[in-house]
């Protein structure tokens, strides 16, 4: 398993918007060059961050902004944005376990709960660091 990278550009987009604020206007282009990936997937990032209400993108002028106080956008909120996950479901299951096998017909009773501790605690996890707490970090190494 693994979070796709979407995640990660998200927090790398929101910590541009936030440093260039004030001297550069943040395009997907600006950004594609920080992050160094084709500005088509920042497009379609930065909607999905807009679409959630974390950011806003201006039309005409250009430019993206963090649209909340950092210390209200937290990483569940960015996770949720622009992870695609099905159902609310970090685990996916594979579809057809047999119902012949004493494994096969038992393995969802097993691991249904289990597999929920596990993305609950991962996601009390991402609510607990905030857009603040990236920023003051970079402020260390810049």
């Amino acid at each position: 398993m693994q979070i796709s990278s979407r995640f990660t550009i998200a927090i790398h987009m929101m910590t541009c918007m936030e440093t260039f604020k004030e001297d550069h206007k943040v395009t997907s282009d600006f950004l594609a060059a920080s992050i160094n990936v084709n500005p088509v997937i920042i497009r379609r990032i930065l909607s999905q961050l807009k679409d959630a209400g974390l950011i806003e993108v201006k039309r005409g002028t250009g430019g993206a902004a963090v649209r909340k106080p950092l210390d209200e956008i937290t990483f569940l909120d960015i996770y949720r944005a622009v992870e695609c996950i099905e159902e609310n479901t970090l685990f996916h299951f594979h579809e057809n376990p047999n119902p012949d096998c004493p494994v096969g017909k038992n393995i969802h009773n097993i691991l249904d709960d289990k597999l929920q501790r596990v993305q609950t605690a991962m996601e009390r996890e991402l609510e607990s660091i905030t857009l603040a707490d990236v920023m003051e970090d970079l402020r260390k190494y810049i």
